[in-house]
C-alpha cells in the first residue's frame, strides 16, 4: 500500500489526474472540503503546481462535473425514444448517487459545462428523432428540469435543501410537532406516508429511487400522449 501510494505520487501531474483526485476528495469528504491546498496535499505537490493545469477553483469544478457526466452510459441505439431517454436518465441518477456532491455543483454553475451541454444536446436530439416537434421538445425540457440529468429537488429532502452533500442513509421521516401537524393535517399525512411496494422500498419512509422513477414515468407517458396528438403550444 505504501509503495502504491508512493508510485502515485511520482506519477506526472496532469489535468486528468488532478480532476479525478478532486472528484475522489469530494466523494470522500464532501464538496465543502475541496480546496486547492487540500487537493495539492492529496496529490503530494505544492498548490502552485495545480495552476499549471487548472486556472482556478471554478475551472476545477467545471472539470469535475465533466468527469462525472462522462460516467453516464451512452444512449442505447435501436430502441424507442422513451426507453432510450429513461435508461439514460436512470444511468445518470446512478452516477450522481455515487457522487452526491455533484447535483449542487451542477446547479451552482452559471453556464453549463461542455459535457453537460453535449449530454443535453444528445437527449434533445433523441426526442426530436422520436417524432417530437421543436415546440413540444422545448416544453419537455422545461418540464424535466434537473430530472433530465438524474436528480431533482425533493420537497421533503431536508439534507439536500440544507446543503449537506454527503451520502445519507434512508431513515424514517422526522415527525412534525403536534401543533404543526394539527394546523396542517394534509401536509402531515403526506410527510409520513410510506405506501410503496416492499420490493421498491430501500428503507423506512419515502424511497427516493421509487419516487424518482414514478415521476419520470408520469412525464414520459404524458409526453408520449402529447406526441401522438400532435400537440402544439398556444403561443
Amino acid at each position: 500500500m505504501v509503495e502504491q501510494a508512493e508510485r502515485l505520487r511520482r506519477t506526472p501531474l496532469s489535468r486528468e489526474r488532478i480532476l479525478r483526485a478532486a472528484v475522489a476528495l469530494a466523494d470522500g469528504a464532501g464538496i465543502e472540503s475541496l480546496s486547492m491546498r487540500n487537493l495539492a496535499q492529496d496529490l503530494g505537490v505544492v498548490p502552485m503546481a495545480l495552476y499549471k493545469h487548472v486556472a482556478n477553483k471554478d475551472e476545477l469544478l467545471d472539470g469535475m462535473i465533466d468527469v462525472v457526466v462522462g460516467e453516464i452510459d451512452p444512449l442505447v441505439p435501436d430502441v424507442g425514444w422513451k426507453q432510450a431517454i429513461r435508461q439514460r436518465i436512470l444511468s445518470a441518477r446512478q452516477v450522481l448517487r455515487r457522487h452526491p456532491w455533484a447535483p449542487l455543483a451542477i446547479e451552482s454553475r452559471t453556464m453549463a459545462t461542455p459535457a453537460v451541454l453535449a449530454y443535453l444536446d444528445s437527449m434533445i436530439g433523441t426526442l426530436r428523432a422520436g417524432g417530437l416537434s421543436v415546440d413540444l421538445t422545448h416544453h419537455v425540457m422545461h418540464a424535466m428540469g434537473s430530472r433530465i440529468l438524474g436528480f431533482s429537488q425533493e420537497l421533503f429532502d431536508t439534507d439536500r435543501r440544507a446543503g449537506r452533500s454527503g451520502p445519507t442513509e434512508p431513515g424514517p421521516p422526522a415527525p412534525l410537532p403536534p401543533e404543526v401537524a394539527a394546523r396542517f393535517p394534509h401536509v402531515a399525512e403526506i410527510a409520513t406516508a410510506a405506501s410503496h411496494d416492499d420490493a421498491s422500498v430501500v428503507g423506512q419512509g419515502c424511497d427516493d429511487q421509487f419516487e424518482f422513477e414514478f415521476a419520470l414515468d408520469l412525464l414520459l407517458d404524458g409526453i408520449e400522449r402529447l406526441r401522438e396528438q400532435g400537440w402544439t403550444s398556444s403561443r
